[in-house]
C-alpha cells in the first residue's frame, strides 16, 4: 500500500528543470566538466522540482548513489529532468536525470548520470515541517 503522502505528488512536468551550457570555467584537470559542478546542478534541479511540488524551504539531506556514465565537455548543453518520486511526512525524494546534447554533434543526446536527492521541508528555524500539511 502506498504512503498516504505519495498520492499528493504532482505528475512529472516533462520539461527540464534546468538547461545549461557547460563552460570552460567548469572543467577539471583533464579538460572535462568537473563532477562537482554536475552534482551542484543536480541539487538545484531537484530543488526546483521540490518547490514545484509544494512551496517550502527545503534542505538537502542526501544524494543516493551517483555514477557518471559519460563525460561532459565544454559546449555541451545539459538538460536536467527532475520528478518527485516519494513524499514522506517531512521529506521529498526527487529523481534527477542528466542528459548532454553534444556541442560537436547536436543530434547526439546521452544520459550522463542520474540520482535521487532527498530533501526535508523546514521552517525558518530549521525545524522539520510537513511537506503537505497533516
Amino acid at each position: 500500500m502506498a504512503d498516504k503522502h505519495e498520492k499528493k505528488l504532482k505528475p512529472p512536468s516533462g520539461e527540464p528543470s534546468i538547461r545549461v551550457v557547460m563552460m570552460p570555467r567548469d572543467t577539471n584537470g583533464e579538460g572535462t566538466i568537473f563532477g562537482g559542478v554536475i552534482l551542484s546542478l543536480i541539487d538545484q534541479a531537484a530543488y526546483v522540482e521540490a518547490v514545484r511540488q509544494n512551496h517550502h524551504r527545503y534542505v538537502t539531506v542526501s544524494f543516493k548513489e551517483v555514477e557518471f556514465h559519460e563525460p561532459v565537455f565544454v559546449g555541451d548543453v545539459l538538460s536536467l529532468y527532475a520528478d518527485g518520486t516519494k513524499a514522506g511526512r517531512t521529506s521529498l525524494t526527487i529523481h534527477v536525470r542528466v542528459c548532454a546534447r553534444r556541442r560537436l554533434n547536436p543530434d547526439e543526446n546521452v544520459k550522463v548520470t542520474e540520482a535521487d536527492v532527498i530533501f526535508v521541508s523546514v521552517d525558518h528555524n530549521g525545524k522539520p515541517i510537513p511537506v503537505f500539511g497533516d
